[in-house]
């Protein structure tokens, strides 16, 4: 008897199992299982990866902070590869203290430093998350000022009062905000007038080839307007060209980010740099 698509595997009743769904249930609990050891041994790390000005493409405007685990054998696995599977569990919330710390740290160690990095909003309310955040914001208080927190359109949508309540706390302190793949989730716009957040990153499937895609074009110079409207910072993400990047310009956007300019590295230019003042 075949699964109904809208159930998840986990729950399906052994007998009534296929072999596939057998399949995805061991390897989502290879993941897991990956992950959790990944925790307990602190074997996780940042990528950074950068993003640009619009009108003046060699030059960096933020980083962004992606967290990345190791598997057994050492290998760097982005978070698509484990993300969906454990961001509404108790290591969801782990990972985002993680990734938060290592990016307070970067912060505290490199001053010229501009940072971003992601969270769910299911963290807000994770007293590990916010002890963190007020211990780093103890230790200096120019962190603030150049960090910011990405939260997906999605994920803010799950718990909105919740969002603004943090920005109303945070955004005095310094710290800005992000909405991150916007125009993949569900917003209401009802909500936008309340949220305040300071940057919109609009999601890579209206921006992968939209020199050569009209409609996207299109929603694209909505999404643009929508954002200066509310007097925020637009930085398109999954840049992979050249075409996208000088027509992404021409529309208005503030700020480009994609492999056409750099691919995330977990050893950025000031850990280098560190190293090799260490030595010499």
């Amino acid at each position: 008897m075949p699964a109904p698509i809208n159930r998840r595997t986990a729950d399906i009743p052994p007998e009534e199992r296929s072999p596939l769904d057998y399949a995805v249930t061991q390897r989502d609990q290879s993941v897991l299982n990956m992950v959790r050891e990944a925790i307990e041994h602190k074997q996780t790390l940042l990528a950074y990866q950068p993003v640009m000005r619009g009108y003046a493409q060699d030059k960096v405007a933020f980083y962004e902070g992606l967290i990345r685990v190791l598997d057994p054998s050492g290998r760097v696995i982005p978070a698509r590869d484990f993300m969906p599977m454990v961001e509404d569990t108790e290591m969801g919330r782990e990972l985002d203290v993680l990734s938060l710390r290592m990016g307070l740290n970067a912060l505290h160690n490199n001053p010229g430093l501009r940072l971003s990095i992601n969270m769910s909003a299911r963290s807000i309310g994770y007293r590990p998350w916010m002890q963190t955040l007020n211990k780093a914001l103890a230790r200096n208080e120019t962190v603030g000022e150049r960090l910011i927190l990405e939260i997906t359109e999605s994920s803010a949508m799950t718990v909105p009062e919740l969002v603004v309540d943090l920005m109303n706390r945070l955004q005095p302190k310094g710290i800005c905000f992000a909405m991150d793949d916007f125009g993949a989730g569900y917003t209401a716009i009802r909500y936008f007038k309340d949220f305040f957040f300071d940057i919109l990153k609009i999601d890579g499937q209206f921006i992968k080839g939209i020199a050569h895609s009209p409609d996207n074009q299109v929603l694209t110079r909505a999404l643009i307007g929508i954002a200066q409207h509310f007097d925020m910072l637009t930085v398109a993400e999954c840049v992979e060209n050249h075409e996208d990047a000088v027509l992404l310009t021409e529309l208005g956007v503030d700020c480009l980010q994609g492999y056409y300019f750099s691919a995330p590295t977990t050893r950025p230019h000031w850990m280098h740099d560190r190293s090799l003042r260490s030595t010499g």
